[in-house]
This record gives structure tokens, C-alpha cells and sequence, in this order.
């Protein structure tokens, strides 16, 4: 759901002296690049530079674990949810966030790293998921604005990621497309109707959980151009097609019309229309919480990891059931 791990993960080391590239080398790169500028998909058994792959393996694995962990702020309300259509829709969201996290460990699983490996790197904090998932869930107004500015904002990282070069991330984003337009309907649905049916302390419910929900939302899209340390070569790869302030004011010229049908103000009195380049300028974002929050230092960090790491302990024994069950078919099939 979330691509920031190109530009959050760990800074690769410098300085270092480079391999020489043998002449068989080289001639499979220039190839592969000819494949790249010509639009090819690369597929899990061809050959690919090494840092091409380890880039897939980061950018992949921080979107599986950011749709993994964001079921937790959601699910955290299905208990709670307003009436019986309200808590089928979440549940429904929920599984399907579960399902996109499995199909993204799939298509990173292609790559040649095991799905233990992924979530060891998780558990142990090496690994990044996205940044907003670390907020908390005060009331049942930021459920809505979650599936609205949240799954919004991923949709718009998303769909340029059906046309990424690499073909099984490229093929599971098609679904996880289709069903995340569901989240931002039904969220700005919720919304809707807090705002027109709702009572005045409803309506001020959701303004609140704008307000809050707004900056983060905006951080999604990762840092500014100038400080991306991964997106030029990833977007030379074609794995990534457009850059994150292309994306982030995507993401803000469409959702000010939105607010406006919704009748919320957004929580920033910078943010205005700029008809010389046709899009909305908008005030400073506050990149040191951005940061302050990816490394670890945001609302519920510790909350989020200890959620998933006990989640993880607490299945081991249906995982332990599930292998001696295919064990005991094994055994039958090799004895008929």
C-alpha cells in the first residue's frame, strides 16, 4: 500500500570502490536496460543487476509489511463500529489488506528471499513499513478518513506501480488497486454521512480527525525530490514511475475538491489555488516529524512492532499444524 522503504531503509554505504564488470556482465546489462527503455517486463527467472533486485526486494517487502501492520489501527474498531453495515465494510477492508500483504510477500518471495526472512526483518525493527501506520485511532471518525486520505494517497502511489517493470509486482498491484478504490469510497462514504446526517458534535468529530490525519497523509508520498536518495534510479528502472512531489500534489489538487463536497476544511491556511501553474500550493510540511516517526520514534511505534511480533508468536502453533498436516499428505501420497 505504502512505497516510502526506497527512501527510508537504511542509506547504502559510499565511497566504494566498484567491481570490475566482466565483458559477459556487461553485455546482459546493456541488455537489460535495452529492455527496460523498450517497456519489457522482467520476470522472476531473468537476469537482472543485483541492486535492481535488492531495490524490488526493499520496495516490495515495506509495502507487504505496511499492508500487514495497517490492518492493526482498523481492526482495533471492528468491535466498535457504528452499526452492522459499518462493521462488515471494515472487516471486509481488513481481510483484504490481509490479502494484499500476502500477495506482496509472494511477488517478493520471486525474487529469491524467503517470506521468514522478510518478517524476521520486520520483528526485528530492520525493516520499514509506512510511516502513517504509527498514528492512533482516537474515534470512529478516523476510520473514515483513513479509507479517504490514507488509502487515497496510496491509490495515487499505487496505480502508476501497475506499470512497474517487474512483472509480479506489476500484476498483484492490478487487484490491490481495484479493491483499495473500494477503501477510499467506503471511507469517504462514512464521512458523507457523519457530515450530513450527523449531529453537530459528529461533524466535529470528523473535522478533528482531518486535522490530524491531514500532514501525515501528505508524508505518505516519502521525502521532497532533493532528499529521495533512491527514486532517480528507480525511476531509470521503471520501477517507480512518478516522483513523490509529483505524486503528493497529485494527491493535494485532488483532494481539495473532495473537502469541499465533504464541507471540511483542510488544516492548512497556506493552501490555495495557483492559476498560473493549475494546481494548489500549499503551506511547509514538517519533515522532522516524518523522520522523527520512521525511525522509530512516532506515537505508536513500540505499540504497532509488539502488536505484530505477538500476533506472529501467538500463530506459531497453526503454523506448526499446517506443515505436519502436509507432511502426514506427503506420507499418504508417497504409500497409496
Amino acid at each position: 500500500m505504502y512505497t516510502q522503504a526506497m527512501d527510508t531503509m537504511a542509506r547504502e554505504a559510499k565511497g566504494q570502490v566498484q567491481a570490475v564488470k566482466s565483458a559477459e556482465e556487461q553485455a546482459r546489462e546493456t541488455a537489460f536496460e535495452a529492455r527496460i527503455d523498450a517497456g519489457e517486463f522482467i520476470e522472476a527467472k531473468d537476469w537482472m543487476p543485483d541492486h535492481y533486485r535488492k531495490t524490488l526486494v526493499r520496495q516490495i517487502s515495506q509495502h507487504a509489511h505496511s499492508e500487514i501492520v495497517g490492518m492493526l489501527p482498523e481492526g482495533n474498531w471492528v468491535t466498535r463500529a457504528p452499526t452492522l453495515k459499518r462493521k462488515a465494510i471494515l472487516l471486509a477492508k481488513v481481510q483484504d489488506e490481509g490479502g494484499h500483504g500476502l500477495y506482496l510477500y509472494a511477488a517478493a518471495e520471486t525474487l529469491g528471499v524467503s517470506r521468514d526472512e522478510l518478517l524476521d526483518a520486520l520483528h526485528s525493527g530492520r525493516a520499514k513499513y509506512s510511516s502513517i501506520f504509527n498514528y492512533p485511532t482516537l474515534n470512529w471518525a478516523d476510520m473514515g478518513v483513513i479509507g479517504w486520505l490514507v488509502d487515497g494517497a496510496a491509490i495515487m502511489n499505487q496505480v502508476p506501480l501497475c506499470r512497474c517493470s517487474y512483472g509480479p509486482y506489476a500484476r498483484a498491484m492490478v487487484r490491490v488497486c481495484k479493491e483499495e478504490s473500494f477503501h477510499q469510497r467506503q471511507g469517504f462514504d462514512a464521512l458523507n454521512v457523519m457530515m450530513t446526517q450527523g449531529t453537530p458534535a459528529q461533524r466535529d468529530m470528523v473535522q478533528d480527525a482531518v486535522n490530524r490525519w491531514w500532514w501525515p497523509s501528505l508524508m505518505m508520498f516519502g521525502p521532497p525530490d532533493a532528499e529521495s536518495t533512491h527514486s532517480t534510479q528507480s525511476m531509470r528502472w521503471g520501477i517507480k514511475r512518478i516522483s513523490n512531489d509529483d505524486l503528493r500534489q497529485k494527491f493535494i489538487d485532488a483532494t481539495v475538491e473532495q473537502a469541499q463536497v465533504l464541507g471540511v476544511t483542510l488544516p492548512d491556511p497556506l493552501l490555495k489555488w495557483n492559476e498560473a501553474r493549475q494546481s494548489y500550493d500549499h503551506g511547509p510540511i514538517d519533515w522532522s516529524e516524518f523522520w522523527n516517526v520512521v525511525n522509530g520514534h512516532g506515537p505508536c511505534n513500540r505499540e504497532r512492532l509488539a502488536d505484530r511480533v505477538k500476533a506472529w508468536d501467538d500463530g506459531a502453533w497453526v503454523r506448526e499444524a499446517a506443515l505436519a498436516h502436509e507432511r502426514k499428505k506427503q506420507l499418504r501420497a508417497k504409500a497409496a
